[in-house]
């Protein structure tokens, strides 16, 4: 099962597990990373010290490689100053130009990885010097690059960024999901969906439950949720709010009912509102149900909470199975 891109960077199979807002911990990461795999840490929205602690703890719990992960939407240059103090095996970057970062990066001894939706930004992030681009598929969940299908999307990417290894991301829960973007070029997947049912995953026990439950059919692709990330489309798991918003004609703005309104708190006690686009953390306060519930179309194959080393040793076995059959 090892790719080249497991070679290059010390993996036992080729899975990464993506970067879930505050969902993707610590634990989670460094779980992921001791079974063989690739953990992320989201730092977005932490600043510098709690950037800092995050590193800290995930170095705690492995000595492995894992990912440092930034959303080039915000301001990130205090997370990013953080990182580069000590930083790990990776540092990916998504929804922007990766191009004036690249430098610093690689300066500071860790690898680029580029997370886009298109093959013209991935061509682009190749240009500007990224080690590894992720290639996001519209099945995805959480927020959607581009438009086009992972099946399409891939292959494409592969032949036009050459010998870049690429990363596969979208609609993939499994091992049957991981043999088929190895069969297609990729050299790992980039799977989000499926450890939201780890044990490790700092999720809302509602979330989960929701998450468990639920088929494709139940996700959703919009808008909707912008409160903290404008004029950015995601995928959720439908619910009340957008079942309300649909049922009023789609507005926008404030003429959405519930718009401003908080609806709960986070476990560092601040406010969030009906269409903020954060994560529904554990600890998180209030109508959880009501909040972005971010899920890929991958989610019908996830149907049990287990251990995220159970997960990385599970999809790959059944990678493995998968590429068996065809010879």
């Amino acid at each position: 099962m090892k790719t080249p891109l497991c070679q290059m960077l010390g993996m036992d199979v080729p899975v990464f597990q993506a970067a879930i807002g505050g969902i993707s911990c610590p634990a989670l990461a460094a779980a992921v990373s001791n079974a063989g795999g690739m953990g992320a840490v989201a730092m977005t929205g932490w600043g510098a010290q709690g950037t800092r602690q995050r590193i800290a703890r995930t170095r705690q719990m492995t000595d492995r490689g894992f990912v440092a992960n930034l959303l080039l939407s915000y301001d990130i240059d205090a997370e990013l100053n953080a990182i580069l103090e000590d930083p790990p095996a990776i540092v990916s970057f998504f929804w922007g130009d990766v191009a004036r970062y690249v430098p610093r990066v690689r300066a500071a001894g860790a690898r680029v990885m580029a997370n886009v939706g298109s093959i013209d930004e991935a061509k682009r992030a190749a240009g500007a010097g990224a080690d590894i681009i992720v290639a996001q598929g519209w099945e995805a969940g959480g927020h959607v690059r581009g438009t086009t299908a992972t099946l399409a999307l891939v292959p494409q990417v592969v032949d036009a960024v050459g010998d870049l290894p690429v990363v596969a991301a979208g609609g993939i829960a499994d091992g049957r999901g991981l043999a088929a973007v190895l069969c297609l070029g990729a050299q790992a997947a980039w799977i989000g969906t499926r450890f939201l049912s780890a044990h490790e995953a700092d999720i809302h026990p509602h979330y989960r439950d929701r998450i468990l439950a639920a088929g494709p059919a139940d996700t959703h692709y919009s808008k909707l949720y912008d409160g903290t990330w404008p004029d950015a489309p995601g995928r959720v798991l439908r619910n009340r709010t957008i079942e309300t918003w649909e049922a009023a004609g789609r507005p926008s703005g404030d003429a959405r009912a519930g718009a401003g309104q908080t609806i709960g708190t986070t476990p560092e006690g601040h406010a969030f509102s009906t269409y903020d686009a954060i994560a529904m953390r554990a600890g998180m306060q209030g109508d959880i149900e009501a909040g972005s519930l971010w899920a890929g179309q991958g989610v019908g194959l996830v149907r049990r909470t287990e251990p995220a080393a159970d997960i990385v040793r599970s999809i790959a076995d059944e990678a493995a199975t998968a590429l068996a059959m065809t010879g």
